[in-house]
Parts: C-alpha cells; sequence; structure tokens
C-alpha cells in the first residue's frame, strides 16, 4: 500500500522516529496511525534495553523554582554523549523532571535508593495497622507488601506518575525519549527544597 508523506511526517513529528522507520511501520500495520505509534514504541523500548549496560557519563542540570519561591529542584539526569545532552527533547526532559519533582516529592530515584531505616519504619507501621485492623496472621505479611509495593510506587521518582500525564510513569517517559535519543537516560539523584522543611 502506499503510505502519503504527510502521514509519515506526522508520525515522526509524534514519535521522533527517523523517516525510514516511520514508513516502515506506518507499511507493516496498514497506515493505522495508533498501531504503528505502539509499534514504534515497542522498538524504541527494546532498543532502550538493549542500551541498559552502557554507561551514562555525560548529561546536564534539570532547575525548577516554583512561582512561589518556595520550592527549587535540581537534578542531574545523565547520557551517553555530549552530543544528546544538548539536544532539545534531553534538556526539556531534565526540565521536566525538575517541575515534577517539585511537584510529587519523591523520596529517592528508585524502590533501590530508599534509606533501609525509612523501610523498616514504613514496614512496622504498615504491621502494627493490620495487626490493629484483626486481619488474619497468615495473610498479615501479604498485605504488607501490598502496602509497601504501593508505598515505593508513590514515593520512587522512576514509578510515580508523571503530573502531567497520569497515563505514563516518568520511568515511561524517560524511555520514550531515550528512545528518540537512541542513547540510555538515567536520573542520577536529585534534591528537593522547600522553604521552612529541613531534611530529618
Amino acid at each position: 500500500m502506499s503510505i502519503s508523506a504527510q502521514d509519515v511526517k506526522a508520525l515522526r513529528d509524534r514519535t521522533g522516529a527517523g523517516m525510514m522507520d516511520c514508513k516502515r511501520a506506518l507499511q507493516e500495520t496498514g497506515g493505522k496511525m495508533e498501531a504503528a505509534v505502539d509499534l514504534l514504541r515497542s522498538r524504541g523500548a527494546a532498543k532502550v534495553a538493549k542500551r541498559a549496560g552502557k554507561s551514562a557519563n555525560e548529561g546536564t542540570i534539570g532547575s525548577y523554582v516554583h512561582f512561589d519561591n518556595k520550592t527549587a529542584v535540581i537534578v542531574e539526569v545523565n547520557c551517553e554523549t555530549d552530543f544528546v545532552a544538548n539536544t532539545d527533547d534531553f534538556k526539556q526532559l531534565a526540565k521536566d523532571l525538575a517541575a515534577h519533582i517539585a511537584a510529587s516529592d519523591p523520596v529517592a530515584v528508585s524502590s533501590e535508593d530508599f534509606p533501609a531505616d525509612m523501610v523498616q519504619r514504613e514496614r512496622e507501621v504498615y504491621l502494627a495497622q493490620v495487626r490493629d485492623e484483626g486481619k488474619p496472621e497468615a495473610i498479615q505479611e501479604k498485605i504488607v507488601e501490598g502496602k509497601m509495593r504501593k508505598f515505593f510506587e508513590e514515593r520512587a521518582l522512576l514509578s510515580q506518575k508523571w503530573v502531567r500525564d497520569t497515563d505514563k510513569s516518568i520511568e515511561q517517559l524517560i524511555t520514550e525519549v531515550s528512545a528518540k535519543t537512541g542513547e540510555k537516560i538515567e536520573v542520577a539523584r536529585f534534591q528537593r527544597m522547600k522553604v521552612g522543611e529541613r531534611d530529618q
């Protein structure tokens, strides 16, 4: 079937994929735009997974100061080359992440980065809750595990829902930009400051 240049351009604008990749995706999906988007996203995610072992030593610092000047964030976002670090997509991602962190107040980048004492404290609180609710001992641990999963999902940056599009997680947002740029992208660290709040 014949694919119009207009459709190829529309798909490229939506996904950031190369022209030939867009044309092939449209041909493979019979010209269906949404199916072509999904196909390119899945291929992009596969490429990202292949690059997981690469080192990401370049990057940028994203920053955000809330309009009331009471909340500020700096975040270090890494990639593989300074070429990608200087692209608009990468710089925009760093800004978006800083604004998201200001709004969502994550504890750490991923669940593996949480302080051990905080994890232990949360677990003990949840265990006390299920005991107080009189849940059978046999299922208490399962309930606590479920509550801990939810805690990590809500407080780990990568698993949080993106404030500007709650249909995708921060990890999915990073994967999309990584697929566009063709490089591994990761969040190294962040710091969120709010007037009147001090680290415990």
